[in-house]
């Protein structure tokens, strides 16, 4: 959802999306996630796929989801690009991690977008 935003938002911004594990390689983003995006005008044709080493040399700022994903992505990243690993929400507080919407109900997702939209306008606005 916040690549489907930072896209949107700023399209001349290079924004992509990359999970920590190989869970979902591949698919499409949760419908309710598309639900979302769509009731906003955001379109949306991204593909699950795993973060690599490479990302760390190819964006100048990674942002994770939650502090799990954020420690994973630190043991994985090269020690000089520790600085570009955030989470999303950090504008928010300190912190603050983006709730999992889906185990939170069809609100969980609509939580989800005003976190984000609010938190990538800070990053990226």
């Amino acid at each position: 959802m916040a690549d489907a935003i930072a896209r949107h938002r700023f399209p001349s911004v290079r924004s992509d999306s990359a999970g920590t594990g190989a869970y979902h390689v591949g698919e499409t983003a949760d419908p309710r996630t598309l639900d979302v995006l769509e009731r906003h005008g955001i379109p949306y044709d991204g593909r699950a796929r795993q973060v690599r080493v490479a990302d760390f040399e190819d964006f100048d700022l990674i942002l994770a989801m939650d502090a799990s994903n954020l420690s994973n992505l630190r043991r994985i990243a090269p020690e000089h690009h520790l600085g570009k690993l955030h989470l999303v929400l950090e504008p928010l507080g300190p912190n603050r991690e983006v709730g999992d919407p889906y185990y939170g109900g069809p609100s969980g997702f609509d939580i989800a977008y005003r976190e984000l939209s609010e938190s990538i306008e800070h990053w990226l606005g």
